[in-house]
């Protein structure tokens, strides 16, 4: 089959799956916990495959993810809000999603871009954990304005007025505080994880994603040869925010979701929860985190739903003073641990669950036949005998072609 027809046909299919699940959703999972917990896991590997670009192919620590799916979270709930209020208000639509959706995930990214711009043009000049405290004061500082913000006070100025419009540690819940209409979908969400996917496979395994692990491996040699660090890292960073920017829009209108964007939902816990989707499932492997962000997020649910338990009901009535939140976070720390010790790289490495095909091998054209002098039998006799090269009889001499076989390159 043509790799075009193919093409066509492979996108045909996703789109297919997509709007099946559209409608066939709450058929699939009738409990809505469930349903939010499958779509927030889809929210979850795109954030974890944008926070990838940057700390898994360009080997840059980045502790602040957070900042930037909470600026995608804010600005896609703020847009998709006042569109729906342009649409007449009432339940969100598909069919008017396809006007809404765009517009708050264009604008999430780009305003996520260009915060990542701004942070990553004087930061990404830095290493190690002098990057990773830099982004993680941005997330906080990000965090703590929207926090302790007021709201409603007559004295303030007008960023203030704009900051308090978001309902400051209360949260934003959309422009007459009714909820943030939620128009992402299963069709939104899922469509989202595939285009994803698609752009990091593609940013992987392109020119720019072999300058990036150039780059994680060896700065100063991947300079040598034309690579410019500091264009090469802050472009990177642009993309993850950007995707994180996109991530937070879905987050904000997801269906079954909390209709109320606040600022604790974005603190370091969601930055170190994203980290651990990409090393666990492994730094610069596109589907480990894919699979490290379905793991992690159904991990933490599991160890949840555990707490549940009769036997465990009654060991917290035995001992009250037993939290049991704390040992659940101790008991996802056990795993982790676990998990590190016996796969250091990650659960894939730097590989993938499908493998890229490679290029084809070719033949080189055999070299052309050479004639190589041929001794005869009375010669061959006497050198068998041992006698010196001035008492072997005279023969006639011979040529016989020798065709040497060409070798195979990848």
């Amino acid at each position: 089959m043509p790799r075009p027809l193919k093409r066509v046909l492979t996108a045909l299919v996703l789109l297919g799956v997509v709007v099946a699940l559209e409608f066939g959703f709450e058929t699939l999972l009738p409990d809505a916990a469930w349903r939010q917990l499958a779509l927030f896991a889809m929210v979850n590997v795109i954030a974890a495959l944008s926070l990838n670009v940057i700390n898994g192919m360009a080997g840059q620590f980045s502790i602040g993810h957070a900042g930037f799916v909470g600026i995608g979270a804010y600005t896609g709930a703020i847009v998709a809000g006042n569109l729906h209020q342009l649409l007449g208000g009432g339940d969100p639509a598909f069919g008017d999603s396809f006007l809404v959706m765009p517009a708050a995930l264009l604008a999430s990214g780009l305003v996520a871009a260009l915060f990542g711009l701004v942070v990553g043009l004087p930061s990404l000049r830095l290493r190690g954990d002098y990057l990773a405290i830099v982004t993680l004061g941005f997330a906080e500082i990000f965090r703590l304005t929207l926090a302790t913000a007021t709201t409603g006070a007559a004295d303030q100025g007008t960023v203030g007025k704009l900051l308090g419009a978001l309902g400051g540690p209360i949260g934003y819940a959309g422009p007459d505080d009714t909820g943030v209409p939620q128009y992402a979908g299963p069709f939104w969400i899922f469509g989202a994880v595939v285009l994803a996917t698609i752009v990091a496979w593609r940013l992987k395994f392109s020119g720019w994603g072999r300058a990036l692990r150039a780059l994680r491996e060896d700065e100063i040699a991947s300079a040598a040869v034309g690579v410019d660090p500091t264009r090469y890292k802050v472009t990177s960073f642009v993309i993850s925010a950007a995707g994180g920017g996109i991530a937070g829009a879905l987050l904000a209108s997801m269906r079954d979701g909390n209709p109320t964007v606040q600022p604790d939902q974005f603190t370091f816990n969601y930055s170190f929860d994203a980290i651990t989707m990409v090393i666990l499932g492994g730094s610069g492997s596109v589907t480990g985190s894919i699979v490290g962000g379905v793991l992690v997020t159904f991990t933490v649910k599991l160890i949840e739903q555990l707490q549940g338990l009769d036997s465990v009901l009654a060991l917290k009535a035995a001992y009250p003073a037993l939290d049991l939140n704390a040992l659940r976070m101790v008991l996802y720390a056990s795993i982790l641990i676990g998990l590190m010790i016996m796969r250091p790289e990650g659960l894939f490495g730097e590989r993938e669950l499908f493998g890229r095909r490679g290029p084809r091998a070719k033949r080189s054209p055999a070299a052309p036949a050479e004639p190589v002098p041929a001794t005869t039998g009375a010669e061959a006799a006497a050198e068998r005998a041992g006698a010196p090269p001035e008492e072997r009889p005279p023969g006639t001499a011979v040529e016989r072609e020798v065709k040497p076989t060409g070798r195979e390159f990848e």
